[in-house]
């Protein structure tokens, strides 16, 4: 089957010498087969989900309850911060050495490639549906005829329709019998019906539906969580499928036991006379037939169905007496005790908000809330927080790089050997209304300022202004160049002298 979509071809070719019988490393959990031969993934976790596909519909479904959304919608928010007027997202290139015609141009393409994937208004959707699916894919869609163009439109794909494959020639060695790689073929499969995964029959070419997709043709970024044991892609809410479906049977028992104990149960004592055991049995059935009503409860809505309006009669006793004794009577047992202890469900979740890195502190109306002081006041928690979104979005910044990498090149701005140096220097600036980074960078910049006036009388003296500029008040060489630029032209400030006293 022929290839679809576009390729770039590298400069060069591998020498003679450089063989290895390893595959390179990827933490795209790529799917390496034998040329020629199958390809299919198996996983079993807990007999939930046999593929990967089912994994991800694992996902989608322990992100719709309530106390996961929550947590997701926490993580996202921080994530992506849409700001009145202001891009969730800018290109910095700071580090790099490349003109400022041509850092313009970079920052225009930039700008260009978000508005494809209409950022602004679905950055929240985009980066959602990246954390809880744990991938993203993108096909890039350009004009064959007008390849200098670059990019004309990113189009969604659903992980499930899409797989990244590996296919690897090896040839064995005639002096040792080694077996060393000849080749690698990187591509992607594309199935509108999905990814069949689960037949050993289904060969590279998959279902005589599924298509063979160039690489570069896709824009593809995965969590980088990598099951290393089966080889494929996580998502990062991997980790909370337990607590979550553990926090679910929790709440659906204690449902179940309040409605089942809490009502006070009866014991009665029928009076069945001198009836022979069969006809007196027959006859204590009629009774609990007349007035028991069976109450049924639907775990999925939390609705409780009953057909009649009868008093529930589910827990009640019902035991033949025989002549001679106390005749037909009624007793009352308690309800169930201690009906309002939650400490179990409490426990589980705990344990959900701590397995999605999500302080406990947002989620409780305690003392231990976030504290707007100063920073050595602000919740550990809050700062581990801080840093696994930061974590999150340099991880989701691989999605830029990867459809930012084909325009530039399909424009001829680079190469796509300028990429291999430019790719380690470019960063990507999100927007943040994080509290806890403006405090921090509030009490940095005032210790700084702090420790400059002690040795503001040393200045020229001991140490040279770009000195105080670049190690005390910790600027880069362009923001030193900057400040110099706009004091140059802003007016000196006035300088008050003292007034002698009584005036």
């Amino acid at each position: 089957m022929e290839f679809f979509g576009y390729k770039f071809e590298k400069i060069g070719k591998q020498g003679a010498t450089e063989k290895s019988f390893v595959a390179p490393s990827d933490d795209t959990a790529v799917e390496t087969i034998r040329a020629g031969g199958y390809y299919g993934t198996y996983l079993d976790l807990d007999g939930t989900a046999t593929t990967e596909n089912d994994l991800i519909l694992k996902y989608r479904e322990i992100a719709m309850m309530a106390d996961v959304d929550i947590a997701i919608e926490d993580i996202v928010n921080e994530a992506m911060a849409n700001l009145d007027n202001e891009d969730p997202v800018a290109i910095n290139l700071e580090q790099t050495n490349l003109s400022s015609s041509l850092k313009k141009n970079i920052e225009t393409e930039f700008k260009f490639l978000l508005s494809l994937l209409n950022f602004n208004i679905k950055s929240h959707d985009l980066f959602k549906r990246w954390y809880i699916d744990g991938r993203i894919a993108f096909h890039k869609v350009i004009d064959t005829a007008k390849k200098t163009e670059g990019i004309k439109d990113l189009r969604y794909i659903d992980p499930r329709k899409i797989k990244k494959v590996r296919e690897i020639k090896k040839e064995k060695d005639p002096r040792t019998g080694v077996e060393f790689i000849k080749s690698i073929d990187e591509y992607f499969l594309y199935n509108e019906r999905g990814i069949a995964q689960k037949s050993t029959t289904t060969t590279t070419t998959g279902s005589p539906n599924a298509l063979r997709v160039t690489k570069d043709s896709i824009a593809y970024c995965p969590s980088g969580l990598v099951d290393q044991d089966k080889n494929i892609p996580l998502s990062y809410l991997h980790k909370a499928i337990r607590p979550a479906n553990q926090l679910r049977m929790m709440e659906n028992a204690l449902v179940i036991y309040r409605i089942t104990r809490a009502p006070e149960r009866r014991i009665f004592y029928v009076d069945v006379g001198n009836l022979p055991k069969l006809k007196a049995e027959q006859y204590l059935k009629d009774l609990m037939t007349r007035y028991r009503n069976k109450l049924v409860y639907d775990s999925s809505t939390g609705e409780i169905r009953d057909d009649k309006k009868f008093m529930s009669m589910l827990e009640d006793f019902w035991l033949p007496r025989r002549e001679g004794g106390k005749g037909t009577q009624i007793e009352t047992l308690p309800g169930g005790q201690n009906l309002g202890e939650i400490t179990d469900v409490e426990y589980f979740q705990r344990k959900l908000y701590q397995a999605l890195n999500v302080p406990l502190s947002r989620f409780q109306n305690e003392t231990n809330g976030f504290n707007f002081g100063r920073v050595a006041e602000i919740n550990r928690d809050e700062i581990k927080f801080a840093k696994f979104v930061s974590k999150l979005r340099r991880r989701f910044g691989f999605l830029f790089d990867d459809i930012l990498k084909t325009h530039l090149i399909l424009k001829n701005v680079i190469t796509e050997n300028d990429w291999t140096t430019l790719k380690e220097q470019i960063r990507y600036d999100f927007k943040t209304d994080l509290f806890y980074a403006e405090t921090k960078d509030q009490e940095l910049l005032k210790s700084r300022v702090d420790l400059l006036s002690q040795v503001a009388e040393y200045v020229g003296v001991f140490y040279s202004k770009k000195y105080v500029m670049k190690e005390i008040l910790k600027l880069t060489e362009e923001q030193i160049k900057e400040m110099e630029k706009q004091m140059a032209k802003e007016p000196p400030l006035p300088i008050n002298e003292p007034t002698a006293k009584g005036d």
